[in-house]
């Protein structure tokens, strides 16, 4: 007996070992990128593509600039959002700028174009090639910039979610 209540009380404490240490391996959430308010049936917020670690360092991105190219009309009962098409801010990337312009129709997200896709060597060029369809999809699904980084391209993935944002908030998606 006494046998048993030591073994399962080993295999508890490895077990509770195990979980902390899976647990302690996620990556955390910051409150940056967690956080969205809500104001009359409106949602903005900030999301961002979360920065991952590899081989070749510590990813990251910052965006500048502005562009709006939008046209109005209400959709909906309370008016905030706006059919039309609408160009992101470009965000300034390691390999260069990224920039997209979207349409919302019966405010709904549509369309995402590239205006802007980075430029800097071949291989960026051919990775952000690949890459923007894939986020085009993810986006029209997701109807929000709150999509997964493509691997192998998180410079493009998050220059691209920065400017998909800035979109979707001039639309009040």
């Amino acid at each position: 007996m006494r046998g048993r209540v030591l073994a399962g009380g080993i295999v508890s404490s490895a077990a509770i070992l195990v979980i902390g240490w899976q647990v302690g391996a996620q990556p955390a959430l910051t409150a940056s990128q967690q956080q969205a308010t809500t104001s009359g049936g409106t949602t903005s917020g900030t999301g961002s593509v979360g920065t991952s670690t590899g081989g070749s360092g510590t990813t990251g991105g910052s965006s500048t600039g502005s562009t709006s190219a939008g046209t109005g009309t209400s959709a909906g009962g309370s008016g905030s959002v706006k059919d039309g098409t609408f160009a992101g801010q470009t965000a300034q990337t390691q390999y260069g700028p990224v920039q997209v312009q979207i349409t919302v129709s019966g405010g709904k997200l549509t369309d995402v174009a590239v205006l802007q896709l980075t430029n800097d060597g071949g291989r960026s060029v051919q990775i952000s090639q690949q890459a923007a369809p894939v986020l085009r999809q993810e986006a029209l699904q997701a109807q929000s910039a709150k999509i997964q980084a493509v691997s192998g391209a998180t410079y493009t993935s998050e220059g691209y979610v920065t400017s998909l944002q800035s979109a979707l908030d001039e639309a009040g998606l």
